[in-house]
């Protein structure tokens, strides 16, 4: 998907450099209608190197990530393992690209979940000012990578699996990663602490309850946003759409709100069924949806790299 994403955003290089384990060594992948060899990573070439996009898991990214950055490389890291570093920038470039800084040469891309809440979340930080926020995602079995997506297809075919705790196919997950002694599961801890990283409000109070559902692509997130000022939903609404990155579709009437259907295949968030929470007087209730494997990861590291070349295009 990085490859689709930057052939879309017309993203040209002098050179592409490859790299994936051993059981890839040699495959081909074409890119502008040029065909690239696929190395093994453990014989990469650190030079001459502008960007270097990692989604190849904690570990390999702990590795490799710094020899990239070190030999003069900006990398964009897709795995959770720098995300919290407190001298690693963690990007949504709507939002917070500014973090980025020539001494921070290894920039974080946050959790897909993370990613599509915090971008309503900002313009309505912006103009009203947060309190708390509450999370309840439902998040798509590709969030899991192919094992989820190959054990959600098995158990729609009746084949028997085994990723997954239970049937994907006939039921929801509240379970996404390992659980933690006070309840909370890891992925959801995800969420609360970028949430505040990203925003640049380390004291604000946010939860989270995860839950897989089975649909191949694209998260659900509903939100409730407890804020300082009073705003009714048409404020909210004028403010969301007026964001970069965001489209909103709220007519419930007509049923006209955000889907999975929608959002998949394409980068932006949709935002709907904003709403006045009847438990809080500022209070907002927001659902959005957003490609987890797109925007949720590789889009918004390649949207990175191509505001980072405008920078310096423009410099």
């Amino acid at each position: 998907t990085f490859i689709k994403v930057m052939q879309e955003y017309g993203i040209e290089v002098n050179d592409l450099f490859l790299y994936a384990s051993s059981k890839s060594e040699g495959k081909i992948i074409n890119y502008f209608g040029k065909d690239y060899v696929v190395h093994d990573l453990e014989k990469a070439v650190y030079d001459n190197v502008d960007f270097a996009l990692f989604s190849a898991g904690g570990s390999i990214s702990a590795e490799y990530a710094p020899k990239f950055r070190d030999a003069g490389a900006i990398v964009i890291d897709n795995s959770s393992y720098w995300r919290m570093d407190n001298n690693c920038p963690l990007i949504v470039p709507e939002i917070n690209l500014k973090d980025y800084s020539l001494e921070k040469r290894l920039i974080a891309n946050p959790n897909c979940s993370t990613i599509q809440s915090v971008l309503p979340l900002k313009p309505l930080s912006d103009k009203f000012g947060l309190v708390r926020v509450n999370y309840a995602t439902y998040q798509a079995v590709s969030g899991s990578g192919k094992r989820g997506l190959n054990d959600w297809e098995g158990a729609e075919k009746g084949q028997p699996t085994g990723f997954y705790p239970y049937d994907i196919s006939h039921t929801c997950i509240p379970e996404i990663d390992v659980f933690f002694d006070d309840g909370y599961s890891k992925e959801e801890m995800k969420m609360v602490n970028e949430t505040r990283k990203i925003l640049h409000l380390p004291n604000l109070p946010v939860s989270a309850t995860c839950i897989r559902v089975p649909v191949p692509v694209a998260h659900g997130v509903l939100i409730k946003v407890e804020l300082e000022k009073p705003v009714t939903p048409e404020e909210a609404r004028e403010v969301l759409a007026a964001y970069p990155g965001i489209k909103v579709l709220d007519d419930p009437k007509n049923h006209i709100y955000p889907t999975s259907t929608i959002a998949a295949g394409n980068d932006l968030v949709y935002v709907g069924r904003i709403r006045k929470d009847l438990c809080c007087e500022n209070g907002l209730l927001i659902y959005c949806v957003a490609d987890n494997v797109r925007k949720g990861a590789a889009a918004n590291a390649v949207q990175i790299v191509r505001e980072l070349i405008k920078e310096r295009e423009n410099a």
